[in-house]
């Protein structure tokens, strides 16, 4: 009888350890960041057909990206949950500077707002949103 008990005992634990394991394997939850320039941007290529990046900046967390192509146009590439979205930037968009934090929201509000620490490279880009806005 403490043998059988033993044994269940046994696969409930190893169950339990499979399951746990489970997401993990299958790449699901986590805490996920843009790692380098080259995922930010097949990111952005994934959120709009073709969009090829001339310039690059990624949030220092990982969070978020804002890449530009030749033509001008500015794309913002954030986290939602355990996935990546991303919006083309227009002049309905709107954006905050403070220091190297700069706040950028699409107008969209599924969206939402990103605040993106880009460092000393927050004043160049906030620069280009505002271009954007205008032209």
């Amino acid at each position: 009888m403490s043998t059988v008990l033993a044994v269940k005992i046994f696969l409930s634990l190893l169950a339990t350890l499979f399951i746990a394991y489970l997401p993990r394997w299958m790449e699901l939850g986590g805490d996920v960041r843009i790692r380098d320039e080259a995922h930010a941007r097949t990111l952005a290529s994934e959120a709009v057909t073709g969009f090829q990046a001339s310039e690059v900046i990624i949030d220092r967390a990982g969070i978020g990206a804002l890449l530009k192509d030749k033509d001008g146009r500015q794309l913002l590439v954030r986290r939602h949950g355990a996935q990546f979205v991303g919006r083309l930037l227009t002049s309905s968009s709107n954006s905050r500077l403070d220091q190297n934090f700069l706040t950028i929201g699409t107008g969209e509000k599924s969206f939402g707002k990103v605040t993106l620490n880009l460092g000393d490279k927050a004043q160049h880009w906030a620069s280009g949103l505002r271009h954007l806005q205008h032209g």
